[in-house]
């Protein structure tokens, strides 16, 4: 078993990083799946497999697999589960590739599609991204999701469809400007918002064939509220121009009913008092809530808490 190092060895041309979650019974075939799809392209490649904190044989597949292959150059294995952004940064951080592709072992992406995405990045973009045109997921995974996707359009600044589909290539220079490690873990959305070409290609989406998604409401929620803090001061910047806003009409309505015969909001009711309240309200803990988020992060990040602790490595020169 090798030390943990960064950028050992020649560069190639794809590093395809894949994370794993409790995927012994898809790992095998989508194995075979990928490495089939990669060797029919002209390509230097390298696989790299990082189990998740799976607590069933996954991490024992991935052992074989990488024993057989020459080309799957790691696996590693994570003492818990921190959720795929966290576990993809070991792989980044020994990626030896121009370009990083990301794709989900889970089956519901095909592997095959690759060519396409590879044909679109050859264009000089620094981004390419698929989308799901037919979507096969549960109204639990789509409403998050779909809330994530406006979220995230506001914080990178793109008008991209479908941030949640796993399927992209990353020109890695983007990547490693960010100086990627278990302090400071890849995060999608900040690499996204320095790329200055970023295509679309339509893919394939099945229903999951085995195990459950590791994406809970839970996860899809607490996602969300990241981006939304990672949005840093515009939300309080936008917040601040509604509350001017609304206090300037307060003000103006003063001063039509003092010096003229036309007044905005003629009638104030006991209701529509009640209601400002309540939003108010809601509005200041909804601030609140944000802030103390943004807080607990930093501080997180003060006390110097990894975001995930490498169990187990094996690595090829």
């Amino acid at each position: 078993m090798d030390k943990f190092a960064e950028h050992e060895g020649p560069e190639v041309d794809l590093s395809i990083i894949i994370t794993c979650y409790f995927e012994e019974q898809s790992i095998d075939i989508f194995y075979d799946r990928l490495s089939n799809t990669l060797k029919s392209l002209d390509r230097s490649y390298e696989i790299i497999f990082v189990n998740d904190g799976s607590t069933d044989r996954t991490f024992e597949k991935l052992r074989r697999i990488f024993d057989s292959d020459q080309y799957v150059t790691a696996v590693i294995d994570l003492f818990k589960n921190t959720g795929q952004a966290n576990a993809k940064t070991p792989g980044i951080m020994i990626a030896k590739g121009k370009a990083m592709v990301a794709i989900d072992s889970d089956l519901q992406l095909d592997p095959e599609e690759l060519p396409r995405l590879v044909s679109e990045y050859d264009k000089g973009y620094d981004i390419v991204t698929g989308y799901r045109e037919n979507r096969h997921d549960t109204l639990w995974r789509k409403l998050p999701s779909k809330i994530a996707n406006v979220i995230m359009r506001k914080a990178s600044g793109t008008n991209l469809r479908d941030f949640g589909c796993t399927f992209k290539i990353y020109d890695m220079r983007l990547i490693r400007g960010f100086e990627i490690g278990p302090f400071k873990p890849w995060r999608m959305v900040p690499v996204i918002a320095q790329a200055g070409r970023i295509a679309e290609v339509p893919v394939s989406h099945h229903p999951r064939k085995f195990g459950n998604s590791g994406w809970t409401f839970k996860k899809l929620f607490a996602y969300n509220l990241e981006n939304m803090v990672s949005l840093s001061e515009r939300p309080f910047q936008i917040l601040g121009i509604v509350c001017l806003g609304i206090a300037f009409v307060g003000v103006l309505r003063l001063i039509t009913e003092m010096f003229f015969p036309i007044i905005i909001l003629p009638i104030v009711t006991t209701g529509l008092l009640l209601n400002v309240l309540v939003i108010g309200f809601l509005t200041i803990i909804a601030v609140l809530a944000a802030i103390g988020e943004f807080t607990i992060r930093n501080f997180i990040k003060v006390q110097k808490v990894p975001a995930f602790i490498i169990k187990e490595i094996y690595k090829k020169k």
